[in-house]
């Protein structure tokens, strides 16, 4: 009975379950942490706070977030990523609820930065990496499809946030925001399985090769991974352009607000970005796929750092939402090469390691970029300087990645 199981389960290949799941663990984690921006004006006034200060709330969580893919990334190829996603999910829930009832900008660093940061540092890298196992010839295509709940989540919930802080206040749509984490985050989780040879499948629908077993996917070991010009440069760009990246998710609306947009529409300038994050991810993605990967990631850093220049001479709302909307294209279609590249490099065996210590730059980058581009709001009134820094950084970022394109691919095991 069990030797008939291939055979009859490639009616729906199991790995666009594992996809499915990955996109809502990323909608819910990323699309709530994406709602800040929506907060920074309640934060600010109710605990007579800066505009940096707040904006560390942010920072520390994507510290976090990102920072703690090294250690779920290796025990995810241990594991398995479905435990650890679902406790992902569980403190991603408690740290929002609890956020929300926070009596000092302190406990909200606390509750926010652990909750969030914690949770979807426990559920990304596992996530994702499970899903460069289950595919090769369309592993773009299927990465993009799963980190564009990263960008479904960044249209959607900013502006839910904002209708429910009108309605309820910033307290109350913090649990709201919580209890939808848990509630959907937990039972997607479950779907997750690290390997097809789990299910008696091969990768990409194909049947399973005769010696398929757990734990011999091929690739690199991951300390020689590590030590490849390829990872280095690699490490090198992410780590310049992170400095960046997430300026817009933070100061974006606070920007619009200060130049006179409505609440309503300063708000939805979040949800630009994700509806261009989410048609980058499926169409860089899925080009990437014949193009090559790596040409594609070098478009991505091109394009953010040229469309920030587009921010830096707008203060109208359909200015500000050209620029959200293509930001979100280069961006997300960024987000969705940098796994699949790493696992074309290096192999799938420690593919959740080498994404976790690749997201380690990710995560110093957010913590510095978005706080001190508060700070220097709060000394000089203005903007322009981060914005142009955050250009500098994306072209150095691309220059990067132009310098080591020659490097030797690793030969994999």
């Amino acid at each position: 009975m069990n030797a008939r199981l291939p055979s009859s389960a490639p009616r729906v290949f199991y790995g666009w379950f594992v996809v499915a799941a990955a996109f809502t663990l990323t909608f819910v984690g990323f699309g709530s942490a994406y709602t800040f921006g929506a907060f920074v004006e309640s934060l600010e006034r109710d605990f007579a706070a800066s505009r940096g200060s707040v904006s560390l709330v942010f920072s520390l969580a994507g510290f976090l977030y990102f920072g703690l893919g090294v250690v779920t990334g290796p025990l995810a190829d241990r594991w398995g990523a479905r435990r650890l996603a679902v406790a992902g999910m569980v403190l991603m829930g408690l740290g929002l609820a609890a956020a929300g009832m926070a009596r000092s900008l302190v406990e909200v660093y606390l509750a926010y930065g652990l909750g969030v940061g914690l949770g979807i540092g426990c559920s990304y890298v596992p996530a994702i990496s499970a899903v460069q196992r289950w595919f090769a010839r369309r592993r773009g295509f299927a990465s993009g499809l799963a980190v564009s709940g990263i960008g479904v989540g960044t249209l959607v919930m900013p502006p839910l946030a904002a209708v429910l802080i009108g309605t309820m206040g910033w307290r109350q749509s913090y649990l709201v925001l919580g209890l939808l984490a848990a509630a959907l985050g937990i039972a997607m989780a479950l779907l997750l399985e690290n390997e097809p040879a789990d299910r008696g499948l091969g990768v990409d629908g194909d049947p399973p090769e005769p010696d398929a077993q757990r734990g011999q996917t091929p690739g690199l070991a991951l300390g020689e991974a590590l030590r490849t010009p390829r990872f280095i440069g690699l490490y090198t760009a992410c780590l310049t352009c992170a400095f960046a990246i997430f300026v817009p998710f933070v100061h974006l609306v606070p920007y619009a607000l200060d130049h006179g947009i409505p609440k309503a529409s300063a708000a939805l300038l979040l949800g630009a970005i994700g509806v261009g994050s989410t048609a980058g991810r499926f169409f860089l993605g899925g080009l990437a796929d014949r193009v090559g990967r790596e040409q594609a990631l070098l478009a991505t850093f091109l394009g953010m750092g040229f469309t920030l220049l587009i921010w830096a001479g707008s203060a109208t709302l359909w200015p500000l939402a050209a620029f959200a909307l293509v930001y979100g294209v280069f961006y997300g279609g960024m987000v969705a090469l940098l796994p699949a590249l790493v696992t074309d490099y290096f192999g799938g065996r420690n593919a959740g390691g080498l994404i976790g210590v690749l997201y380690t730059s990710v995560a110093f980058g957010t913590l510095i970029g978005p706080s001190a581009a508060g700070f220097a709001f709060d000394l000089s009134g203005s903007y322009q300087v981060p914005i142009l820094a955050s250009v500098a950084a994306n072209l150095l970022a691309a220059g990067i990645v132009l310098a080591t394109a020659r490097a030797p691919v690793p030969v994999r095991e």
